[in-house]
């Protein structure tokens, strides 16, 4: 029987997406301060954080006296406009913004992910980078956009899963998966290491 899965995370996205794997998890969502340092770039931003998630999460369960022999899947995500961070909008103007700002143009998203080994303290992490190309937008488009589908708490201001396929030109990339937070080719592989293999699930319960 394989280790236990911990998604450090409260994403129903993340959630939504790790499920499709087919493997048992919990989910355990960690207090972090994600503010970005003076001067960082997006790929370490994302970096960093991906990965003080996955301890964060493991010194939590620690201190609550909680088994520390699962597998911990930790992600962050960053969209990148001329080398400017964009964070989540959380309100409809900032939502209409960001949306504005991207009309016509190439948006790049870098999903870090992390696989954390409690009992070793050991991990794996890839970056994933996949790009927006955004057809012209009008006004219009972008308000019912955002009063249709409200995605305040995505990266982006766009929910690629639903109509925020509506506003683009064209995506460029090796996982689609990672646009919504959790890169589930890169995730197969770093499982794999750990010894993990969904394919034969079954076999090894």
């Amino acid at each position: 029987m394989h280790k236990q899965l911990i998604l450090g995370s409260s994403s129903s996205y993340r959630k939504a997406l790790l499920k499709r794997l087919n493997l048992a998890f919990t989910c355990h969502s960690p207090n972090l301060d994600e503010s970005p340092l003076e001067q960082e770039s997006a790929m370490d931003l994302v970096e960093r954080l991906t990965i003080a998630k996955a301890r964060a999460v493991h010194h939590e369960r620690q201190d609550l006296g909680l088994p520390s022999d699962a597998l911990i899947i930790s992600s962050d995500q960053v969209a990148v406009l001329d080398q400017h961070i964009l964070g989540k909008p959380h309100t409809q103007s900032n939502a209409i913004k960001q949306l504005t700002q991207f009309s016509g143009r190439k948006v790049s998203f870098l999903t870090g992910l992390c696989v954390f080994e409690q009992q070793t303290e050991s991990f794996q992490y890839s970056l994933n980078e996949y790009h927006v190309y955004f057809r012209a937008l009008t006004n219009i488009d972008i308000t019912h956009y955002v009063a249709m589908e409200q995605p305040l708490d995505c990266a982006g201001s766009f929910k690629c899963e639903g109509l925020g396929v509506c506003l683009f030109e064209k995506m460029e990339g090796d996982d689609p998966n990672s646009l919504m937070g959790l890169p589930l080719i890169s995730l197969c592989k770093l499982l794999k290491h750990f010894g993990i293999n969904p394919l034969q699930n079954d076999v090894n319960s």
